[in-house]
C-alpha cells in the first residue's frame, strides 16, 4: 500500500482516494451553498452556513456507513483516516468562508 507503518499494518483504508474526492466534492458543494448565503446577506448568510455545516456532516456519516457497510475494513484505521479528512476539509472550509466575511466587512 502506499503508506505503511513498518508493522505490516496498511495507514490507508481501501479505496482512500474514493473517499477523499467524495469528501472533496461535498466540501465544495457546502461552501458554494454557505457563500451563496452570505452574499444574501443578512440572516439568510447565517442559516445558509449552518444548513450547509449539518447537511455535509450528515452526509458524510451516510456515506460513511455505507463504505463501512460494503467494504471489509479495519475500524480503527477506518476512523483515523475518515475524521482527518473530514476535519481537513471542514478546517479549509471554515478558513476560506472566514476570510470572504472578513473581506466583506472590510468593504462595507
Amino acid at each position: 500500500m502506499l503508506l505503511d507503518s513498518g508493522l505490516g499494518i496498511s495507514l490507508l483504508i481501501p479505496k482512500f482516494w474514493v473517499i477523499f474526492g467524495g469528501l472533496a466534492v461535498l466540501t465544495l458543494m457546502a461552501y458554494y451553498f454557505s457563500l451563496t448565503g452570505i452574499r444574501k446577506g443578512g440572516e439568510f448568510s447565517v442559516y445558509a452556513i449552518l444548513g450547509a455545516i449539518i447537511v455535509k456532516l450528515l452526509i458524510s456519516m451516510l456515506f460513511a456507513l455505507v463504505y463501512l457497510l460494503r467494504i471489509n475494513v479495519d475500524k480503527v484505521i477506518f476512523v483515523i483516516d475518515f475524521i482527518s479528512i473530514y476535519f481537513l476539509f471542514s478546517g479549509f472550509e471554515i478558513w476560506v468562508l472566514l476570510t470572504n466575511l472578513r473581506d466583506q466587512n472590510k468593504s462595507e
